[in-house]
């Protein structure tokens, strides 16, 4: 039987204090704390991260997105970091979303955000202008298009 204790980030509070008296932020892809509960344990081992999950086969980015958005505007975060399985359809949509609610509020510069997914069992760190590129299927066929 799976049991999960990762909060998920739609059930708490804005100002929780689950995650209050965190540095930082990160938000990770449900299934991270089961299938790869050994690179989740990396972000465990310290206390900078307050950790929280989502499922977006479950609840629409716009729901998560806003609820991150009010998470931000109450708590001070120095960073906000997303770690997902790479490839997932579902899961890139959680880089988005951040990458969105940072563009609303304003947050360019003022709170450092971090992607990192899970490739073939590695953790990666990948930029936010490779997620910024990955939202425009036009600009990822015009770079394909040009490599060699």
């Amino acid at each position: 039987m799976c049991v999960y204790r990762i909060p998920k980030l739609i059930d708490i509070n804005a100002k929780s204090k689950l995650i209050r008296n965190y540095e930082a932020l990160l938000i990770i892809g449900r299934c991270v704390e089961i299938e790869h509960n050994n690179i989740l344990s990396k972000f465990l081992g310290t206390r900078k991260y307050a950790i929280v999950s989502v499922c977006l086969e479950e609840e629409h980015m716009n729901m998560v997105g806003l609820k991150l958005a009010g998470i931000l505007a109450r708590c001070n975060f120095k960073e906000v970091a997303v770690l997902t399985v790479d490839g997932s359809p579902h899961c890139v949509q959680l880089h988005f979303m951040v990458e969105e609610v940072f563009k609303v509020m304003g947050l360019e510069g003022k709170i450092l955000r971090r992607h990192f997914v899970i490739y073939e069992g590695e953790l990666l760190e990948v930029s936010t202008r490779a997620v910024k590129i990955a939202r425009y299927l036009s600009r990822v066929d015009k770079l394909l298009r040009s490599a060699p």
